[in-house]
């Protein structure tokens, strides 16, 4: 492989891109929803599919598909897609915009050199590089770079064992990972639903379990402890909240925030 080369297969990602309404350098799916594995894998198991990280052209799980008279699981068959449509996951990724890669232009431009594996005579005619012994302290500073970035995610890791955890409701009828809330996720969850602030109504709520108990939990907060309301008081509060309003008055009650007497004409938060 040499210059050429790779010139016709960025030339090709490029048509590509413009053909399939994909933007050049951009990363499709959230960088933060991905795992060092997918990234490195180039593709996303959505469980029901497998999905491109540079295209989000999906493979669905359950089905097989003939390439060139042959037939492929659906990750075998994205694994095929990725190299002739994106030459490759290194070929896709280092094409990615610095903000995602963290590389300057000499260093993209070298790595995709390296991955000839030409001698560095060789590669020192087709770089702006202007002698050897650059090329080969770039070689260091990009080993130097891979350490830090291990030791780096190591400390990322750490860091989660010392997150600090929202406090569990004492009403709580089934404690489990979902209650593992911490509260930057408590934050970030509100802040996307209660748009308008958190005095304001929301338009939807959710299905996932940890942020519909983030949301209850917030809603609760409108009750007075140890006072009794009646089914209309407890309506006229949440109204402003939610057009489904006994749903959440339901879901209060469910979920251990609201207790409720026998005959459902009183209700009251649940203390411990």
């Amino acid at each position: 492989m040499n210059e050429n080369y790779f010139c016709l297969q960025i030339n090709k990602h490029i048509i590509y891109c413009l053909l399939n309404n994909v933007y050049e350098g951009i990363l499709l799916v959230n960088i933060n929803d991905l795992t060092i594995e997918e990234i490195s894998n180039g593709f996303v198991n959505r469980g029901e599919a497998y999905e491109c990280l540079f295209c989000k052209k999906t493979f669905d799980a359950e089905e097989v598909f003939k390439i060139n008279d042959r037939f492929f699981t659906a990750k075998k068959a994205l694994q095929l897609h990725i190299e002739k449509e994106h030459g490759s996951v290194f070929e896709a990724l280092i094409q990615l915009d610095k903000k995602y890669t963290g590389l300057s232009d000499i260093q993209t431009e070298l790595l995709k050199l390296f991955a000839t594996g030409a001698p560095d005579k060789e590669i020192i005619k087709n770089t702006s590089a202007n002698s050897i012994s650059t090329i080969r302290q770039h070689r260091f500073k990009l080993k130097e770079k891979e350490r830090q970035a291990k030791v780096f995610l190591a400390i990322i890791q750490a860091l989660e064992t010392t997150k600090v955890y929202e406090p569990i409701h004492k009403g709580a009828t089934q404690v489990d990972e979902r209650y593992a809330i911490t509260v930057e996720e408590t934050e970030k969850v509100l802040a996307t639903y209660f748009k308008n602030g958190l005095d304001g109504p929301i338009e939807s709520f959710p299905s996932k379990e940890k942020r519909k108990i983030i949301l209850l939990k917030h809603i609760v907060m409108k009750f007075e402890v140890g006072h009794k309301y009646s089914e209309q008081e407890v309506n006229a509060i949440l109204k402003p909240i939610y057009s489904d309003y006994v749903s959440i008055r339901r879901y209060l009650i469910e979920y251990g925030f609201l207790e409720r007497s026998d005959d459902c004409t009183m209700y009251w938060v649940k203390e411990g």
